[in-house]
């Protein structure tokens, strides 16, 4: 199975499903129909941080054989344009135009056409999946963090090495700030080498 895991440009996307309310829709969503099972196998992806497409939605569902029967896959994605047109799932942009497209559902609750709540998520999923959430948001606020440290450190590098060339080709070297361009040098090359180990 593929797994498509979240980037942080998707991290909305499954921020808002969390957050929504109740969404009205147009179909049914009765247990033991298509619908309402690939409303949940989407659900059980989203709950791993995750966006599924067709075929990992039909190996979870129907097992691995039937991700090779086109027809079948043909009638799921089918049944998931119904839904994305009846606001259950938005269809994901792709990453790469060879991908299957993906999907996300637009809230864990929905009443549909014969006014029954589905529900897809207990507050204890929900509060998880904040968590989880919240730690990719931070991993990927100090990867930002980290490339800014390491463009800075690199500036100071250039800066320190241009200064060092132009203290020796003066006629008379003032080694005070050879000596000082050198060390800043050195301590900014150590911490990326330190700040690169940490990746």
């Amino acid at each position: 199975m593929s797994q498509h895991r979240l980037l942080p440009t998707e991290v909305p996307f499954l921020q808002g499903a969390i957050g929504s309310d109740v969404l009205d829709v147009n179909i049914r969503l009765r247990e033991g129909e298509y619908q309402y099972a690939l409303v949940k196998a989407i659900a059980s992806f989203e709950f791993e941080l995750c966006f599924p497409d067709v075929k990992d939605l039909v190996e979870r569902l129907y097992g691995a054989e039937r991700t090779n029967d086109i027809q079948f896959i043909r009638k799921i994605q089918t049944i998931l344009k119904k839904m994305e047109k009846s606001n259950i799932v938005k269809i994901l942009p792709k990453k790469r135009p060879w991908e299957l497209q993906r999907y996300a559902l637009l809230s864990f609750k929905f009443r549909d056409s014969d006014k029954n709540i589905v529900n897809l998520a207990s507050d204890e999923q929900l509060a998880q999946t904040k968590n989880l959430l919240h730690s990719v948001s931070n991993q990927a606020n100090s990867e930002k963090i980290s490339y800014v440290r390491l463009g800075f450190l690199f500036s100071l590098i250039i800066l320190s090495y241009s200064l060092l060339l132009w203290s020796l080709i003066q006629p008379i070297i003032n080694f005070l700030t050879f000596f000082a361009a050198l060390s800043v040098a050195t301590i900014c090359s150590l911490m990326i080498g330190k700040t690169l180990s940490r990746e």
